[in-house]
C-alpha cells in the first residue's frame, strides 16, 4: 500500500515537473488541458442520458464550463469543437421550438466556436466569407483532422440560416455552407452519426424543386444515413418527415414515420440515448402540428 502511494506520487510529480517544462503553456493553459478527460467523459455521460429534463437542466452549467476552460485556453480546438456541439445540440434539443429566437443567438454562439476550431484547421474567417473559388481551393486541402471544425461550423451555420430565411443576405451564405459539409462527405461521411447525410437529406428535401431542392438526392442520403446508423437513429426519420415528407405533402407518410419513432424500442448503442430521447419529443411535437403542417 505504501509502495503504491510513493509510486503514484513519483508519478504526479514527475507529470508535474513535465507540464511546468512545456514552452508557451500558462499555468491557466495546463489546467485546462488537464481537464480534457473529465471534459470527454461528461460528454459521454451526457450522451447516454435518458431523462430529458435532467439533461435540460445540466447542460447549460456544463457549456459555462467548457466556456470557461477556453478563457483560460482559447486556442483549443477540441474544447471549441465541444462547445459547438453542446450548444448547437441544446438550441435544437430544447429551446427552437419555443424560443426560435432565442435558438437563433444560440446557433450563432455554435458557430463562433466551431469558427476558431476551423481557423485553427486551415480555413481563415475572410477565406471562408470571401472569393468562394479560392474558399473551396481551400477547403481541398483541408483533411480528415479537420471534420469535427467543418461540420459543426457547417451545422450552427445552416440552423442559424434556417431561422433567418426572410434574410436574403443569410439565404446567400448557403453555398459556404453546402461546400464545407460537401468536405466533410468526402472526408468522412459517417462523422457524427453521419450527420452530413441527414444535413443533405434536410438540404435537398426541405425546398421545392424549383428552388434547388432534390427529392430524389434527399431519399438517397437519407437513405445512407439511415444505413450508417443501422437504422438505430432516431433523427433520420424525423428530419426525413420534417423535411422531405412535408415538403412532399405526404402526410401518410408522415404520419406513419414519425408514429414509428415514437414506439421505437431504445437503441443496444448507449450513446444514442440522449439523441433518440430527443428525437422522439421532437416526433411528438411535429404529430401534434400535423394538422397545421398539412
Amino acid at each position: 500500500m505504501t509502495a503504491c502511494v510513493l509510486r503514484n506520487s513519483v508519478v504526479v510529480v514527475g507529470v508535474a515537473f513535465s507540464m511546468l517544462s512545456l514552452p508557451g503553456c500558462s499555468t491557466g493553459q495546463l489546467v485546462a488541458r488537464g481537464a480534457s478527460p473529465l471534459i470527454e467523459h461528461g460528454v459521454a455521460a451526457m450522451n447516454r442520458e435518458t431523462d430529458l429534463e435532467l439533461a435540460r437542466a445540466s447542460i447549460p452549467a456544463n457549456l459555462k464550463m467548457i466556456e470557461a476552460l477556453l478563457l483560460a485556453d482559447p486556442d483549443n480546438s477540441a474544447y471549441r469543437v465541444q462547445a459547438a456541439m453542446g450548444f448547437h445540440g441544446y438550441a435544437m434539443g430544447f429551446v427552437e421550438v419555443s424560443e426560435p429566437e432565442r435558438a437563433r443567438d444560440l446557433y450563432r454562439r455554435a458557430f463562433d466556436h466551431a469558427m476558431v476550431a476551423l481557423e485553427r484547421a486551415g480555413m481563415s474567417p475572410t477565406v471562408l466569407a470571401g472569393d468562394v473559388a479560392q474558399m473551396e481551393q481551400v477547403l481541398t486541402k483541408l483533411d480528415v483532422g479537420a471534420v469535427p471544425a467543418l461540420f459543426w461550423t457547417a451545422s450552427s451555420w445552416g440552423k442559424w440560416i434556417e431561422l433567418q430565411l426572410d434574410d436574403p443576405a443569410r439565404l446567400a451564405e448557403l453555398p459556404r455552407v453546402e461546400a464545407l459539409m460537401r468536405r466533410v462527405l468526402v472526408l468522412d461521411e459517417r462523422y457524427y452519426h453521419a450527420g452530413a447525410h441527414l444535413f443533405f437529406g434536410a438540404y435537398y428535401g426541405g425546398r421545392a424543386p424549383m428552388f434547388g431542392g432534390d427529392f430524389t438526392r434527399a431519399v438517397q442520403h437519407f437513405d445512407r444515413a439511415a444505413e450508417l446508423n443501422q437504422n438505430r437513429m432516431h433523427w433520420v426519420d424525423v428530419y426525413r418527415a420534417r423535411y422531405l415528407l412535408h415538403q412532399m405533402g405526404d402526410r401518410d407518410a408522415f404520419h406513419a414515420v414519425l408514429s414509428r419513432v415514437l414506439v421505437a424500442p431504445a437503441s443496444t448503442n448507449p450513446d444514442l440515448n440522449l439523441a433518440n430521447a430527443l428525437a422522439r419529443k421532437a416526433a411528438g411535437e411535429l404529430l401534434a402540428r400535423e394538422e397545421e403542417l398539412f
